[in-house]
């Protein structure tokens, strides 16, 4: 492996350091008592208690924090670092009055002090590593709040140089923006770049209050295998793998719906899922094959509640991440604060294009998909022809929260038949800034029906659409014993934390997106 000058520079530090008797990877335990943020915001000013002192005041209150060394600035006798920890950065001073003069060249530090000197005024410390100070706070003349180094700890010696970004006016200078330097060296980016460690924050934020949100309503958190013997309760292309000890192929899951509606059968109130799901389809700036997904299905609810539910769900996620439940999303400002606009989605697509399909044949309907640039239209049922009819025509202009209902039941195949509109579902996408965010049905529960539904995708399966769903006789079994009326909904947590963040793509929310490997 080749090093660069920095990295022999670093290489050399570090072993100057264990010359001088000082591990750089210390196995203790470091307690710290305070963080930068929260000593900044509870600092208070005090009397100088050396008047004689111009360049200091001292608030006697004694702190030990830890972080990454981020800068370093030597003046004369004084030493200024700034030191990032996990809440923010801080300033670091140090004062050659106040430890010992230099070790005689070819003798060992023996004393804290000792090491101290030449640990920061021999530069032995770089950008990058990870220490620990002991001292009290103060504000300094210029008016920055600071710490007083009375001990230093190296506690991680860092042998790759950290990109140095410069701010200016909020403006990143010499910036680490390379997307996909980024992606694939996140631990850098959290590191340098203002903002991005944020994002996850809120992303978890959204996590923590959906689950508040469910536990409060009495609902359980369950687990359902990710590998499974089929593909359902979704369409889309799985991913496959081999179970070596059963010798059968396997798939990787690609929705948890069938195995969480037997948990409805088995007699639990309402049960979720917050799981990664894995689909072997395209990738784009909204989708990555692997993502998150909550799944929910509560018994004796329907389609209707379950819009309700959602809405006033939303609107406490904005909230709890933002203050607010305005979001701005690219250009648009989005407002979650419920209710959110309700329109079938017949009358969407014949609201932008003049058709009503609910009068047309299928054969009709594929013209007018043509007319739209929809490919391959020969493999397509009607109900996946008015799907890409709405994609083509429809979906990028519902920028507000709206619920696109009512959908034809070849599109739907789990979905309880509409109770007034013939040839309709009861289902619902959430349709968020252009983009998908939800989708939820009255749930079907008619084992009949059902096993007829599944007959018509396999003959879907055999027109070439490799999206159609498999038959689940365990699953179709299962609804034979009785499952109540239910209501379920899917959220994409990766589209949902785009929307609350405000970033550009589903790769600035996945802490590690799946990238091709580098050569």
């Amino acid at each position: 492996m080749e090093l660069s000058e920095q990295e022999l520079v670093r290489r050399q530090s570090l072993q100057t350091m264990r010359d001088m008797g000082i591990n750089p990877y210390p196995a203790d335990e470091y307690v710290v008592n305070g963080y930068s943020t929260d000593i900044k915001a509870t600092f208070q000013d005090e009397v100088p208690s050396d008047e004689a002192n111009e360049a200091i005041w001292y608030t006697g209150k004694p702190v030990r924090i830890a972080g990454r060394l981020m800068s370093r600035r030597i003046m004369g006798k004084a030493s200024f670092i700034e030191v990032q920890d996990s809440k923010g950065r801080i300033q670091v001073y140090v004062s050659r009055d106040d430890i010992q003069a230099p070790i005689p060249e070819g003798e060992t530090a023996t004393t804290v002090e000792q090491q101290m000197y030449n640990i920061v005024f021999k530069k032995l410390l770089d950008i990058g590593d990870f220490i620990g100070i002991e001292g009290f706070v103060f504000r300094t003349q210029m008016g920055e709040i600071s710490v007083h180094a009375k001990k230093l700890t190296v506690l991680a010696k860092s042998l790759k140089p950290l990109p140095i970004v410069k701010y200016k006016d909020g403006v990143a200078y010499d910036g680490f923006n390379d997307p996909e330097q980024r992606y694939r060296q996140r631990y850098v980016d959290l590191v340098v770049n203002e903002g991005v460690k944020d994002v996850f924050l809120k992303r978890a934020t959204i996590i923590r209050t959906m689950r508040k949100v469910f536990d409060e309503a009495g609902y359980t958190e369950v687990e359902t295998p990710i590998l499974q013997t089929i593909a359902g309760g979704a369409s889309a292309r799985p991913f496959m793998t081999h179970h070596n000890a059963l010798d059968v192929d396997m798939y990787m899951r690609i929705a948890t719906e069938l195995y969480l509606k037997r948990l409805i059968v088995g007699g639990f109130e309402g049960v979720y899922e917050i799981g990664r799901n894995f689909r072997n389809e395209g990738m784009d700036r909204t989708h990555n094959p692997e993502f998150t997904c909550m799944e929910l299905y509560v018994q004796y609810k329907d389609y209707n509640w379950m819009m309700q539910f959602t809405e006033q769900l939303l609107e406490k996620i904005a909230i709890a991440v933002n203050g607010t439940t305005k979001v701005k999303i690219g250009e648009n400002i989005v407002d979650f604060k419920a209710p959110y606009r309700r329109l079938p989605i017949l009358d969407a697509i014949q609201e932008k294009t003049g058709y009503d399909l609910s009068t047309m044949s299928e054969e009709e309907i594929r013209i007018v998909a043509k007319k739209y640039g929809v490919e391959d239209t020969d493999k397509m049922g009607k109900g996946k022809l008015i799907d890409e009819i709405f994609g083509e025509t429809c979906e990028g202009s519902f920028i507000q929260p709206t619920f696109i209902t009512d959908y034809p039941v070849e599109m739907s195949p789990l979905t309880k038949m509409h109770r007034s509109k013939e040839g309709l579902t009861e289902r619902f996408e959430l349709m968020v800034n252009g983009k998908e965010l939800a989708n939820a049905y009255s749930e079907l529960n008619d084992p009949i029906d059902q096993y007829n539904r599944f007959m018509e995708q396999m003959k879907l399966a055999d027109k070439g659409d490799d999206e159609a769903m498999i038959i689940d006789h365990d699953f179709m079994r299962a609804l034979e014993y009785g499952m109540p009326p239910t209501s379920g909904i899917g959220i994409g947590i990766d589209r949902l934390a785009i929307f609350m963040t405000g970033q550009p793509s589903i790769q600035d929310v996945l802490l590690f997106p799946t990238m091709k490997p580098e050569k």
